[in-house]
């Protein structure tokens, strides 16, 4: 509880004047837009999400970096694109997530990208599999001002966590959690907020009571359940769980899966937030998984240009009229976590 106040707090401690301005103007633009069904935007996003990598040193079954399966090529953030990047956007910028695909800590450069966006007062977070948190990262970790770690642990025994993250070793990421909040209290750091991410999957299920006391064992901050997306959900799968309100799916009378959320015709996400990939390219959501819905070039225009692009605008109003007409779309779930 005090941990959650004290990340709320640190939060609104980084809101600026233009922060708040710029959110107003993207909260209005939104609803403006479904009032009149034209795309319409004022502002630059609250949010993005940037790639350090797409380099994993696991092999998780439903993530394209596990599989190895993208069509776009695998490599590494260039640090000059990233400031460029932050540079133009951090008076509006309000929470930078350094994630989409792969295991960001791969990035030699990482922590010096998350100190660079933290020394302009931007709320940074990232999501790990925590198997490089040795004492030294940890450190380093703390030191760049990274604001959330979010830590993906699967299982409580190595069996159970390998059945999703595939060549993964439990004891490095209850040994790297323990680094970081050991070290979090001897350097007297409110930061991070440290997070258990449990992946809710059919062979896990039973280990959810045991992940809160794990946590809680450790010191960890929260707990967050993650509905898990299935690429392949149709026929059904052996990791869609058992227990209902942790799945995405619903079995219909013929034996079939489908989607349990309705697919509505907006999306909050294509006015507040977006993704860049590590090579410069700007898609729409992380379900863009392999950017088939480039919406510009990083490298070759600035943000802006393309955040308020014909091409951007035009691809909100598909949505606005029929969010069935985008492919990636139609396997949106809007995956919730569940705080605990």
């Amino acid at each position: 509880m005090i941990g959650n106040l004290n990340d709320t707090l640190n939060l609104i401690r980084k809101t600026t004047p233009a922060r708040i301005i710029n959110a107003s103007k993207v909260l209005s633009s939104y609803h403006y837009s479904r009032f009149v069904g034209k795309a319409n935007h004022w502002a630059m996003p609250m949010s993005i999400a940037i790639e350090p990598t797409t380099s994993c040193n696991l092999r998780c079954p439903e993530c394209p970096s596990g599989l190895r399966s993208f069509t776009r090529p695998t490599g590494m953030l260039q640090v000059d694109l990233f400031k460029k990047t932050i540079d133009e956007l951090a008076s509006t910028l309000s929470y930078l997530t350094f994630y989409f695909q792969g295991e960001p800590y791969l990035h030699p450069q990482f922590l010096d990208l998350v100190n660079y966006a933290s020394a302009r007062k931007i709320y940074t977070a990232t999501s790990t599999n925590a198997h490089y948190l040795s004492e030294e990262m940890a450190r380093r970790t703390i030191d760049s001002g990274l604001d959330r770690l979010i830590i993906s642990i699967d299982g409580t025994t190595q069996e159970t966590y390998e059945a999703y993250r595939v060549g993964g070793k439990l004891d490095k990421v209850i040994e790297g959690a323990k680094n970081i909040v050991r070290l979090k209290k001897e350097l007297k750091s409110l930061t991070p907020f440290v997070v258990f991410q449990f992946l809710v999957v059919k062979p896990n299920e039973h280990q959810i009571e045991a992940v809160h006391k794990l946590a809680k064992e450790i010191g960890v901050d929260h707990v967050a359940l993650k509905t898990a997306q299935i690429y392949d959900y149709k026929s059904g799968s052996d990791l869609i769980p058992s227990i209902d309100k942790y799945s995405r799916y619903k079995k219909e009378n013929n034996g079939t899966y489908s989607i349990k959320n309705e697919l509505l015709s907006h999306c909050w996400k294509m006015w507040q937030s977006c993704v860049i990939t590590w090579d410069g390219k700007v898609v729409p959501c992380c379900f863009d998984k392999d950017a088939h819905y480039v919406m510009g070039d990083l490298k070759e225009q600035s943000f802006k240009e393309i955040w308020q692009s014909e091409n951007y605008n035009s691809f909100r109003a598909s949505i606005l009229r029929s969010r069935d007409e985008i492919e990636m779309c139609r396997n949106c779930t809007e995956g919730t976590q569940v705080w605990a």
